[in-house]
């Protein structure tokens, strides 16, 4: 278990019936020193690809968030870094984030300098961390299809308001909140919902597509998705700073999101 200390990931239980589940899968910054031997960046250098890397303070807007709900969602919350693993790539060909050295396992850093050394072994990393986090994240949904009927899936996200270089549609509009879609996945009753909820929003930029666990992926019409990605200077100092009075109002944007969605 030492391997695995701080825990990888949590589930923090809602109401039963309720079908929501809020995925925070960005917002860490811890790292097991094992992982930690593996990159190359000196301390420094890693604490500002941190700042730059991690969706600050958005665990703590999910926990507010879930305190103001009339009916509590449940919250599925990475505790490890995503430079660990990124439980949202593919581990394989299909990712288009290979190609700027951030799969599964980044080898690359928002700069496009290099964070893990060519020829790197992704296995290991992907066998400890990714594997386990995607199958009880396909548990928590088939757990929540189960007692509710159907499952929804809310990503929360943050991105920073000037473009870094890793990015691939980084050139588009950079909405208060960019609300990321799928054909399959996310009803336009969803959609809508969030429009109510956070007001001026965009669709699909700069980031797009929701996350599903491949199980249901496009084959579970049960399994609905949207992805909220919150522009960091909306609530919080970038790159890495405190959050601010932006986080209580974008909580109860949230949370009046969940209470839209039928139970």
């Amino acid at each position: 278990m030492s391997r695995h200390s701080p825990p990888s990931f949590e589930l923090l239980p809602g109401a039963e019936d309720s079908p929501v589940i809020l995925h925070v899968p960005h917002g860490a910054r811890d790292m097991p020193p094992h992982v930690r031997s593996g990159i190359v960046l000196d301390d420094d250098a890693l604490e500002r690809e941190l700042d730059r890397i991690t969706d600050a303070h958005t665990a703590e807007l999910a926990d507010v968030a879930a305190e103001l709900c009339a009916v509590t969602p449940w919250r599925f919350v990475n505790r490890l870094s995503r430079l660990v693993v990124d439980p949202e790539r593919f581990p394989d060909e299909r990712e288009e984030m290979l190609a700027v050295g951030m799969g599964a396992v980044y080898t690359r850093t928002t700069q496009r300098g290099v964070l893990r050394a060519d020829g790197t072994d992704p296995e290991p990393l992907i066998d400890a961390y990714f594997r386990p986090y995607a199958q009880a994240m396909t548990d928590s949904v088939a757990d929540r299809l189960e007692a509710a009927g159907r499952a929804v899936i809310i990503d929360v996200h943050s991105y920073p308001s000037a473009p870094l270089p890793y990015e691939l549609h980084g050139s588009g509009p950079r909405p208060p909140v960019c609300l990321g879609t799928d054909s399959f996945h996310t009803p336009p009753e969803l959609v809508a919902a969030a429009r109510e909820a956070f007001g001026e929003v965009g669709l699909d930029s700069p980031f797009s597509g929701t996350y599903v666990p491949l199980e249901f992926y496009r084959a579970e019409p049960r399994v609905s998705a949207l992805m909220v990605e919150i522009r960091r200077d909306t609530y919080m100092t970038e790159p890495g700073g405190p959050a601010g009075s932006g986080l209580s109002r974008l909580a109860s944007a949230l949370a009046r999101l969940v209470d839209a969605v039928p139970h």
